[in-house]
């Protein structure tokens, strides 16, 4: 019962929710820039402004990284600071701050993992033509990755593409909680094509370019689970699974998009912009490995009554008992059968096994990282020590899921927690607290390590035994 040798026990970020110095060194608004100073759109008006201000301080954070042992640093490329008109003149400054960075965690053994897209477009390009709307992203966000293939490529050997499609596209196209604010079913799944298109040229430009390494994509994986037998329950949860699995990880995996689901929502919503060229090139760009970000399973139930929460900021977060945005199914909240966060989210370790043993039956042996993974939290303060046993008690049972499957054949080759860091949390500000390091915004954002840095520095000590 042991994980491989070389399995990279990492921890995530992402630049917006990490990094502050959001106007600084020639760096261009993004989208969460302009959305989050929409009055009532986060939690208490917070912004990323200064985050944890990872920007001035990642020599520090790196520090107590090596410290920890951590073996990866999985981190994103803020793009409107290399490139701040999305495709136009380089920052260079931008260029230098990540350049450091890389050269700081390979100084202390620490692998970097980079994501070119954790969801902060370029302002110019959304005010230009609609941002992901427009097939002309795609040119751009292909001229972004080449660059950053060029200037990290000799020592970046680990690249996602797109973190999580499905929620920047669900949250910004169906339920309006992200930028652009949007309310419109039809653009959720014509941007869904295009950012699928913009991931397989990038992968094709990777490989052209002649690079050493791997790349691929993130996913969201929440397994559905009809709620009951019922035949209702039970179309449910097709309508969920063909939206939240097969939609978004056929197009990346099969170089196609499942005919049944395709054909029903274009009956619903209208024919997509799909061409027999665009198949061919997601055919040809199969990525190398698949990131999973898992966090809860979903009950799904026929949506044949009121569910148990409104659509508001605060369910918008992927809480448990919501209606879905196309009316055809709702998760189900119950706390008499399953266990819950603060957030309402399912801690159900079984289903992130579930959930690689589905991928694997889907698509075959496809190498998978857990490329986010994590107890959203308020955590308790005594005496200036985090005691945070319950973050502890989550990722231990989720590595326990973790070691079965790779017992199983599964070829899981990392493990990434979110997060490294207290960081923003996108809707819910800084109460919500994922990180193994604690930042005391009282106090001139001072790093404390909780209880949870010091036993995943014995389980990285360990390579996993001491679980």
């Amino acid at each position: 019962m042991s994980f491989p040798a070389d399995f990279l026990w990492g921890a995530a970020t992402a630049a917006y929710q990490v990094e502050g110095a959001w106007n600084e060194d020639g760096k261009a608004p993004s989208i969460w820039d302009e959305f989050v100073r929409i009055p009532g759109k986060t939690f208490e008006g917070t912004t990323g402004d200064i985050a944890a201000d990872h920007y001035h301080r990642y020599k520090e954070d790196v520090q107590l990284m090596a410290e920890m042992g951590l073996k990866s640093y999985r981190f994103s490329i803020s793009w409107p600071r290399v490139l701040p008109e999305g495709d136009g003149a380089v920052n260079e400054q931008g260029i230098e701050f990540y350049s450091n960075l890389i050269n700081e965690l390979l100084t202390n053994d620490i692998i970097p993992f980079v994501t070119l897209y954790h969801w902060d477009l370029p302002q110019a390009l959304q005010d230009e033509f609609g941002g992901w709307e427009s097939r002309q992203c795609i040119d751009a966000f292909e001229t972004f990755a080449r660059l950053c293939f060029e200037r990290f490529g000799d020592r970046v050997h680990h690249w996602i593409t797109f973190n999580e499609p499905i929620i920047f596209q669900t949250f910004g196209y169906a339920t309006e909680a992200h930028p652009p604010a949007k309310r419109d079913p039809f653009l959720l799944y014509q941007v869904s094509h295009y950012v699928n298109l913009a991931h397989a040229r990038a992968v094709l430009a990777y490989r052209e370019m002649g690079n050493k390494g791997e790349i691929g994509l993130t996913h969201v994986s929440q397994p559905c689970y009809a709620y009951t037998n019922s035949d209702e329950d039970k179309e449910a949860t097709w309508w969920a699974e063909s939206f939240g699995f097969h939609w978004y990880y056929d197009p990346i995996l099969k170089g196609e998009y499942p005919a049944e689901y395709r054909k029903a929502i274009e009956a619903q919503y209208g024919k997509l912009d799909i061409t027999d060229d665009d198949l061919s090139l997601l055919k040809s760009a199969r990525s190398d490995f698949i990131g999973i970000n898992y966090y809860q399973p979903a009950r799904i139930a026929a949506n044949n009554q009121q569910a148990e929460r409104t659509a508001d900021r605060e369910s918008n977060t992927s809480a448990a008992g919501t209606p879905s945005f196309c009316g055809r199914y709702r998760t189900v909240l119950d706390t008499d059968q399953f266990e819950y966060t603060r957030w309402s989210w399912e801690i159900c370790p079984d289903a992130l096994h579930d959930a690689m043993k589905r991928i694997h039956a889907r698509y075959g042996d496809i190498p998978i990282y857990i490329t986010e993974n994590g107890l959203g939290d308020e955590d308790l303060v005594v005496n200036d020590e985090i005691l945070d046993e319950p973050r502890i008690d989550y990722i231990r049972r989720h590595l326990l899921a973790c070691q079965q499957a790779i017992e199983e054949g599964i070829k899981l080759k990392g493990y990434y927690a979110w997060s490294w860091i207290d960081l923003l949390s996108w809707l819910n500000g800084y109460k919500k607290q994922y990180g193994f390091v604690y930042v005391d915004r009282d106090n001139k954002l001072k790093r404390i390590k909780k209880q949870s840095y010091f036993w995943y520095q014995d389980i990285i000590a360990t390579n996993g035994e001491s679980l």
